[in-house]
């Protein structure tokens, strides 16, 4: 494929069958970030609302298992409805269902698959955390068609992508309690943060098929956005610790999220869409620290 493209088949994936390639790039199973950034939000609050090590840990691999599965089936829903907008796009059209590399068919007994062994993931869970997670499915489905109706189509993604925030409080806690509340907010607005700085990529064959996106509302105006949307995800997020009784450790340690979230502001290059890659991969190590930071308050 000639051009900008995410898709590369270099690492572990050259290593897979050729006939079983088509349905890892459709599951984007060579992309983890994707995977990382459906499981932060859960892990947070199984962090935050876990009632032992172990049962956290438990809760934290189940739902890493089921962030693979469910992140691949919604990237399959997505292709589905966008196969034909995604051969248009110079990043997206080496994607399976829009190269023709997998037919329509196939793509679906492949989701059947996937949403099946989440099902099974599902059942392990309690029965709040069950029927949220029923819940989410019609986000999944709605999201693709967002970017069609309305400029705001990563506030869409920010309500299903951080649903893992409020069902893994579920999960761990049995029950949601009023921390779980601000800690989904603070995950909206980081999504729709990081996902703004991603559309940027596709931005210009966005302006050509008519797709719309808080990229193309904001254009230059996406540094101030991005800070806005990483201030409040940061002050919501110290307010989950404060109702949850986290040490004092918790918010000196916020310092390291906070300080990745203000360089990718202080850095953004919306006319570079490999930097804008860069950047949005690197929410997965402002995750990753805001775990350790709620890990330590409970120390």
């Amino acid at each position: 494929m000639s051009g900008f493209t995410d898709i590369h088949l270099t690492g572990w994936v050259a290593h897979v069958p050729p006939r079983f390639v088509p349905y890892v790039l459709l599951a984007r199973l060579d992309r983890p970030i994707g995977v990382w950034l459906l499981f932060l939000p859960g892990l947070w609050a199984i962090c935050l609302a876990a009632h032992g090590f172990w049962s956290g840990l438990g809760l934290a691999l189940l739902f890493g298992l089921g962030s693979v599965v469910m992140r691949g089936a919604g990237c399959v829903v997505n292709d589905l409805w966008d196969r034909k907008l995604d051969a248009q796009v110079e990043r997206t059209r080496g994607r399976p269902l829009a190269s023709g590399a997998v037919s329509v068919t196939q793509a679906v007994v492949f989701l059947a698959l996937l949403c099946l062994t989440g099902l099974i993931i599902l059942l392990l869970l309690n029965r709040t955390a069950q029927i949220l997670g029923v819940c989410s499915l019609l986000l999944v489905a709605l999201y693709p068609a967002a970017k069609r109706v309305t400029w705001w189509p990563q506030v869409v993604l920010g309500f299903t992508f951080g649903w893992g925030a409020p069902m893994g409080y579920a999960a761990a806690a049995g029950h949601l309690a009023w921390p779980a509340l601000p800690l989904y907010a603070a995950t909206i607005l980081w999504i729709l943060a990081y996902d703004t700085i991603y559309a940027h990529q596709d931005r210009e064959d966005d302006t050509v098929v008519g797709v719309k996106s808080t990229a193309r509302l904001f254009g230059a105006r996406t540094r101030q956005m991005a800070a806005v949307c990483y201030s409040g995800t940061v002050l919501l997020l110290l307010l989950a610790f404060w109702g949850s009784g986290l040490h004092i450790w918790a918010y000196w340690l916020m310092l390291i999220p906070a300080g990745l979230l203000a360089w990718q502001v202080v850095t953004l290059d919306i006319d570079n869409p490999a930097y804008c890659l860069t950047l949005f991969k690197l929410n997965r190590e402002v995750g990753v620290a805001v775990a350790v930071a709620i890990l330590a308050g409970q120390i």
